[in-house]
């Protein structure tokens, strides 16, 4: 899937455009500078951001991407798993990590976020896997590291609750649909390790 950074747009000109009615010509491009261009009205308007990144559906309309990624803390043949403490999904269980900011590599942004969300500095050592999925709002790219802690004791700060789950364990609470797409991946590493 070709995803696309919108870097610019302008409004169409058109006399008889009621505001309702107000057509934007949005310019986006994808990494290696291929350009799309396309015409956006109505609601549409609202949810397009300059620098943010979508990809373009069948309709020619733009879905939200969002990049995140998730430690996979392994240890004593177990992994480590959070339960999220706020926002829409409260209470499901994740694995911790966090978006992607711009100019950041997914596994840059894993050890800033695990240092904020958990106090502790992890080593990312091996891709996983990568999930796609999507939610109401926007397409998830979820990249899966394994990761070993390095120094700290996985504090919580954002979380509600922890668990270091066995692969036999691992599907006794309430994930988040990409994380549980995760799963399978995870219980073959513990059952290998």
């Amino acid at each position: 899937m070709d995803t696309y950074t919108v870097i610019g747009g302008q409004f169409v000109n058109a006399a008889d455009n009621t505001s309702a009615e107000k057509r934007f010509y949005v310019t986006l491009e994808n990494e290696i500078g291929k350009r799309h261009e396309i015409i956006l009205s109505g609601n549409s308007l609202n949810t397009v951001k300059l620098g943010k990144e979508y990809f373009i559906e069948d309709d020619h309309s733009l879905r939200r991407v969002i990049r995140v990624a998730a430690a996979v803390i392994c240890r004593d043949g177990k992994v480590f798993a959070s339960q999220r403490g706020y926002g829409e999904l409260k209470d499901h269980w994740e694995f911790p990590g966090g978006k992607v900011e711009k100019g950041e590599t997914p596994e840059e942004a894993l050890i800033r976020e695990i240092n904020e969300e958990l106090a502790t500095t992890i080593r990312v050592e091996k891709h996983l896997t990568r999930i796609e999925y999507d939610y109401p709002e926007f397409h998830l790219i979820m990249d899966c590291y394994i990761c070993s802690v390095i120094n700290g004791e996985l504090t919580l700060i954002e979380h509600e609750s922890s668990a270091w789950l066995s692969a036999g364990d691992l599907y006794t609470v309430d994930w988040l649909p990409a994380d549980l797409l995760a799963l399978s991946y995870v219980q073959n590493l513990l059952l290998n390790s």
